[in-house]
């Protein structure tokens, strides 16, 4: 089991609203660049995607439950079809996004108990929380030539520190995507 995540981010580490949706003043950035480089598995998730599952939190499953369930096109019914987790105290039904389950008790041991390989996508809550307790082994970053100056960071100052090593990179559009996982004790 590994526990992956995966990221639109800014060249400044900005991770907070790619799509706009949250209504930010800088919020779209990494639509801007034309749907061809945000379309399709630009994660390269391949079998992960049936094999293992989902993490979201709450705001995250709400945005990808109200987009997701309307597509057809190969990626989306792979998306549809993956299991998924919620993150959430207060959100109690799922049933809007077909395999979403909100997890009983904590994140963390929820976590360690899984036996797939758990993909997060977003969700800054549960990365940051998962981050504190050393539990991400791998980070997938779909890097955008931006710079914004303000918004939420993956890597906020003050957060526990990360030794990584590059697996790969590259070029998806007008982003870069990397792979970093942990790098050897």
């Amino acid at each position: 089991m590994s526990v992956n995540v995966i990221e639109f981010i800014t060249l400044d580490g900005i991770v907070s609203d790619p799509d706009g949706s949250g209504g930010t003043p800088t919020g779209g950035w990494a639509f801007r660049h034309g749907p061809e480089t945000v379309a399709g598995d630009k994660f390269r998730l391949g079998s992960a995607l049936e094999d293992g599952v989902m993490m979201l939190g709450r705001r995250t499953w709400q945005l990808f439950s109200r987009l997701w369930p309307g597509r057809d096109d190969p990626f989306s019914a792979r998306m549809n079809a993956v299991p998924k987790l919620v993150a959430s105290r207060t959100l109690t039904d799922a049933s809007a996004w077909a395999n979403s389950h909100v997890i009983d008790g904590d994140l963390v041991d929820a976590i360690k108990r899984e036996r797939r390989d758990v993909i997060i996508t977003g969700s800054l809550s549960v990365v940051h929380a998962l981050m504190a307790e050393d539990l991400i082994d791998e980070y997938r970053l779909l890097t955008f030539p931006t710079i914004l100056g303000t918004g939420e960071r993956l890597f906020s100052a003050g957060g526990p520190p990360a030794y990584l090593e590059c697996l790969s990179v590259e070029r998806a559009g007008a982003a870069v995507l990397a792979r970093y996982g942990r790098a050897p004790r």
